[in-house]
């Protein structure tokens, strides 16, 4: 039986060695596109999603808002009982952003968002 591949969390973000040379003339434009996109790349095999991307810039996020329409009606036909399984996906359940940045030295800048 095959084991199951698990993604580490822990994986660099820093571009792979021959996208540009340190220490020699910042990359171009182009060169900065595609360190992003291999930054992008290895966080979506990590379980995160494109929300909005620009030339330099993009956001992703990690995790499913909670669907509370869903649950008030699960909550009134079961007579307030599914009232405790939803006030603990709402406790449990977050949602995570951060925007990656490219910067003129082929630098990755990361800010973690609310």
């Amino acid at each position: 039986m095959k084991g199951r591949r698990t993604v580490r969390e822990s994986a660099s973000i820093e571009p792979p060695p021959g996208y540009y040379v340190a220490g020699a003339e910042p990359p171009d434009a182009a060169q900065r596109t595609l360190i992003l996109d291999w930054v992008v790349s290895r966080r979506i095999a990590s379980g995160w999603r494109v929300e909005s991307r620009s030339g330099s810039q993009v956001v992703l996020v990690r995790g499913q808002p909670v669907n509370h329409v869903l649950h008030a009606f699960l909550t009134v036909f079961s007579c307030l009982v599914w009232g405790i399984v939803w006030a603990g996906v709402a406790l449990v359940n977050r949602v995570e952003r951060v925007a990656l940045t490219v910067d003129a030295q082929g630098r990755i800048v990361t800010v973690s968002a609310p």
